[in-house]
C-alpha cells in the first residue's frame, strides 16, 4: 500500500463509503430487510420451510449489517474493516444456524407449504434484487462495502433457490427440496463470510504497515 494509507480518509473507497448516496441507498436496503425479515418470519412459520425461516434470519441479520455499515461510513478504515469482521462472524454464525436447523428438520420429517414457499419467494427476490441493484456499483469497494454487496448478491441468489426448492416440495411432496436449498443458502453465507474476513484482514494488517 502506499505511503499515505496511514491517511484513512485517503483509503481506496473512503469518499464513496461516506456518499450521501451511498447513506441513502444503505437506509433503503436497511429498511427493505427489517420488513421483509417480519414478512418471512411468519411465512416460515406457517408453511413449516426451513428455506424461508433461514432467508427470514438472513433479513435480520442483514438489516443489523446495514445499521453497523452506517455507523460506521465516516470512521478511518481500521474501524470500517472492524465492522466487516464483525459481520464475517455474523454471517459464519448464520450459517451455523441453518445447518443445524436443516438437521432438526429432517429429524422431525413432514413437507412444508409450496404455495407460501414460492409467493413470500418471489416477494423477497423483487426486494433483494432491488436492493443489489442499487448496491451493484459499490461492489468493489474496501473489505466494508464488499460484505454488503456479497450480501445482497447472497439473498438473491437464495431466493431463487428457495422458488425452486417450493417447486420442488410441490411436485415430490417431499421435505428434501426445501432442507437443500436451506443448506445451500449456508454454505453460502459461510464462504461469503471468509472472502469477508480475509479482504478485512489484510486491511487491518495494510493500516498497520503504511
Amino acid at each position: 500500500m502506499s505511503a499515505h494509507c496511514c491517511d484513512h480518509d485517503s483509503a481506496p473507497g473512503a469518499a464513496e463509503a461516506n456518499s450521501p448516496r451511498y447513506r441513502r441507498v444503505l437506509w433503503i436496503a436497511l429498511m427493505v430487510n427489517f420488513a421483509m425479515f417480519g414478512i418471512e418470519i411468519a411465512a416460515g412459520f406457517r408453511a413449516g420451510s426451513v428455506s424461508l425461516l433461514a432467508d427470514a434470519i438472513d433479513f435480520f441479520g442483514d438489516a443489523a449489517n446495514y445499521a453497523v455499515t452506517l455507523a460506521v461510513l465516516s470512521m478511518g478504515l481500521i474501524w470500517r474493516a472492524r465492522a466487516a469482521l464483525l459481520k464475517a462472524a455474523s454471517m459464519l454464525a448464520f450459517g451455523v444456524v441453518v445447518l443445524a436447523r436443516a438437521v432438526w428438520m429432517a429429524a422431525q420429517g413432514g413437507a412444508p407449504e409450496p404455495l407460501t414457499m414460492g409467493a413470500i419467494g418471489l416477494l423477497a427476490l423483487i426486494a433483494n434484487v432491488g436492493v443489489a441493484a442499487m448496491l451493484y456499483a459499490y461492489r468493489e469497494g474496501d473489505a466494508n462495502m464488499r460484505s454488503v454487496w456479497l450480501c445482497s448478491r447472497n439473498d438473491a441468489i437464495g431466493n431463487l433457490a428457495v422458488m425452486l426448492a417450493a417447486l420442488g416440495v410441490f411436485g415430490t411432496g417431499s421435505a428434501w427440496p426445501d432442507l437443500a436449498v436451506a443448506t445451500v443458502m449456508a454454505v453460502l453465507a459461510v464462504t461469503g463470510a471468509y472472502t469477508v474476513f480475509k479482504l478485512a484482514r489484510n486491511e487491518l494488517r495494510g493500516s498497520r504497515h503504511p
